[in-house]
């Protein structure tokens, strides 16, 4: 038997919604339109989905209308799937102790600092003097290092490192020499990073992730760098040093941001994007060098055309070698050396009058 069994009423109370259906309804799983079972909770976000719908075996939905045909319960709300996510939170994921949780194998250097209701799971390290907020959730093999600052509801998840060296050296005499990374990474409140990400500690001063941000697996944040509140920042991002961005600003996977590059609130940057040169508020760059994304769309229709645009010049510059050729076979015509040229003749005496 499920170990979640929660009344289709509390669902209805939770998401401010209007339910059809039977309020004594149990729900005990969730799960998606085409994999849910009697007892599962789910929900239509979109008309394709609501077809589907229709053949659900859900004990329930959340739906944005009303939708006929379904022999299933519904709940009616603004945004089914926020709702979805509300209702996943509050009764279907395991809820964290209230005091601090370290598990086996976990390392904390001097002067840690772990807020109330923090889990730090199997070979996490904390190094000196670093800082962790309330509510955070630290997954295995997690690294951060000395003098790192972590918010609250800071999730962090397996194989990440924050905090590690800053890429900076100094040429001398044909050498690489190490420039010391002293400064620090702050994390702010309910920034979440994915698996294997590196956040690198500034050279001076702080590397900052503002809150709200979400990071994707396999993001590279390097020294000095300040990503503003609520970005996205797609699987394979790589920012460079002392680089910026605003707030609500978007990054598509494997998109690469050269250093001291400044990209403005809610701009937006295409997956694969070269980026080194600033972007503006609110525009959508796209492609490597990183161009206006109307600007971007026109050279790759013409890029599509120019194998047959490469046809075209040769099949012209054979034409043109034709011409070329059969011009120099022609004979000249060749002038009688007696024949007065206009240059040369004498001009006709005009007649007098009167005379």
């Amino acid at each position: 038997m499920s170990a979640f069994v929660v009344p289709l009423e509390q669902i209805a109370a939770l998401t401010k919604g209007t339910l059809m259906g039977r309020p004594d309804l149990v729900i005990t799983g969730v799960a998606g339109l085409s994999e849910a079972s009697p007892g599962d909770l789910s929900f239509v976000a979109g008309e394709a989905a609501s077809a589907e719908g229709t053949s659900t075996r859900a004990a329930a939905l959340l739906v944005p209308r009303p939708i006929d045909g379904l022999e299933c319960a519904q709940i009616v709300v603004t945004n089914p799937a926020l709702a979805m996510a509300q209702v996943v939170e509050k009764f279907f994921v395991p809820q964290r102790p209230e005091g601090v949780s370290v598990w086996p194998f976990v390392t904390l250097d001097d002067r840690v600092s772990i807020g109330r209701g923090t889990t730090l799971y199997p070979n996490v390290f904390v190094g000196e003097g670093s800082i962790i907020g309330e509510d955070c959730v630290i997954y295995p093999n997690v690294t951060i290092r000395e003098r790192v600052t972590i918010g609250n509801r800071v999730i962090i998840h397996p194989g990440t490192v924050v905090g590690s060296d800053g890429f900076g050296y100094v040429q001398e005499s044909g050498r690489h020499r190490k420039i010391p990374q002293v400064g620090t990474v702050v994390l702010e409140d309910d920034v979440e990073l994915g698996a294997n990400v590196t956040v690198d500690r500034a050279t001076f001063g702080k590397t900052i992730v503002r809150r709200g941000t979400k990071v994707d697996n396999l993001v590279q944040i390097a020294h000095n760098v300040e990503v503003g509140e609520h970005n996205i920042l797609v699987a394979q991002v790589g920012i460079a040093g002392s680089s910026k961005t605003g707030h609500h600003v978007m990054v598509g996977g494997q998109a690469g941001i050269a250093d001291h590059v400044t990209i403005g609130d809610f701009a937006m940057i295409a997956a694969r994007s070269g980026l080194n040169r600033d972007v503006p508020a609110k525009e959508v760059v796209a492609g490597f060098p990183a161009l206006p994304r109307m600007e971007w769309l026109k050279a790759m229709a013409i890029v599509a055309k120019l194998p047959e645009l490469r046809q075209q010049v040769r099949e012209l510059a054979d034409r043109l070698k034709a011409l070329e050729t059969k011009a120099a076979a022609k004979p000249k015509a060749r002038r009688n050396p007696k024949q007065k040229t206009s240059l040369t003749a004498k001009p006709k005496a005009k007649s007098r009058k009167g005379t």
